[in-house]
């Protein structure tokens, strides 16, 4: 085990899968010469050539589009896109060919394509910039969806999403790459899609989070130990496949439900959880599931502003003591 960053956790699983498979390849803008916006492809292009690690125009369609072509004929590419914001300009590709190609040829190709993607809010970049847009990836069918939590999870799930079949839309939260933790040395170490990870174990109610809102979900959990709370803290890891199992067995357990989510609350993924837990765990529930979101605003540019509209680990925490008060 080694204590590396979580953009440096990215670069070395990218190093890797890319000394195994020479059919690995990265396109997209910069990520060649400048190493790439947040520095995840340093190193790539003088190990790998140009051949393999190309910098692409400005030009997000193209880069999606060519990388689908790529996968279907034989490569494994890895598209990078400055931050997910932009994917809009791309989601005619990213929609109705690259999640669509392999059920309308009746499964005779294969779309091993990722698309790498930063994003999320807390960092002043503007209403344009700051946007959490997982859910519009988890209405559409035909793709796979990892957000990573731990430098851990972004090593072992991109790894995973390289070698799958299958097309991978891969979210890294801007603000996670400076953050540490024990990554393992193993070049074949993979994290499963569609498995869950527990990271706090409590019996009074059931945190559930994904990528950024996992880490602050566990802090408020953290805060609320030391008042007698007892969380328990469930990461997703992965969107699609969405593992509820852990969900529900965790909200069986504990009786309550809190559901974190960036993304704005309206049409976002923690109604989707919700419901689920719902039909599911409806006699179990000593209280309704409560859900802590994103405002539904465009993202402001001020810092005191902004961090209104994002969940903070106070604000989970206040939530959850909320809970607590009501019953059914």
């Amino acid at each position: 085990m080694s204590e590396m960053t979580y953009r440096d956790a990215i670069n070395l699983a990218l190093k890797e899968e890319m000394r195994r498979d020479s059919s690995v390849v990265i396109y997209g803008e910069d990520v060649a010469l400048y190493e790439g916006a947040f520095k995840v492809t340093r190193g790539l292009l003088s190990e790998f050539g140009e051949a393999r690690v190309r910098d692409c125009p400005i030009s997000e369609n193209t880069i999606v589009g060519v990388a689908v072509g790529a996968a279907m004929g034989g490569l494994r590419p890895i598209a990078e896109l400055m931050t997910v914001n932009f994917a809009l300009l791309a989601m005619d590709q990213i929609v109705n060919h690259m999640a669509k190609v392999r059920y309308m040829f009746g499964g005779q190709t294969q779309v091993p394509l990722v698309i790498r993607m930063p994003g999320g809010g807390g960092s002043q970049l503007g209403a344009q910039h700051s946007q959490s847009l997982e859910s519009y990836f988890m209405h559409c069918p035909g793709m796979r969806i990892a957000y990573p939590a731990t430098p851990a999870d972004a090593k072992g799930l991109l790894k995973t999403a390289i070698r799958d079949n299958n097309p991978v839309v891969f979210l890294e939260h801007e603000l996670l790459y400076n953050s540490k933790g024990e990554v393992p040395d193993d070049p074949e170490f993979l994290v499963p899609f569609g498995k869950a990870a527990l990271l706090k174990e409590g019996d009074a109610v059931t945190l559930v989070g994904y990528g950024r809102m996992a880490i602050l979900a566990r802090q408020a959990a953290q805060t609320l130990e030391s008042e007698g709370i007892s969380c328990e803290v469930v990461d997703l890891r992965t969107l699609n496949p969405l593992d509820m199992e852990t969900v529900l067995a965790s909200v069986e357990k504990t009786g309550r439900a809190v559901v974190v989510e960036e993304c704005w609350q309206s049409a976002g993924l923690g109604g989707d959880i919700a419901s689920r837990i719902y039909e599911r765990c409806f006699d179990r529930l000593l209280a309704p599931v409560k859900r802590i979101s994103g405002l539904d605003v465009p993202m402001p540019y001020s810092r005191k502003i902004e961090k209104l509209c994002i969940p903070q680990p106070e604000v989970i925490a206040q939530g959850v003591r909320d809970l607590l008060a009501q019953a059914y």
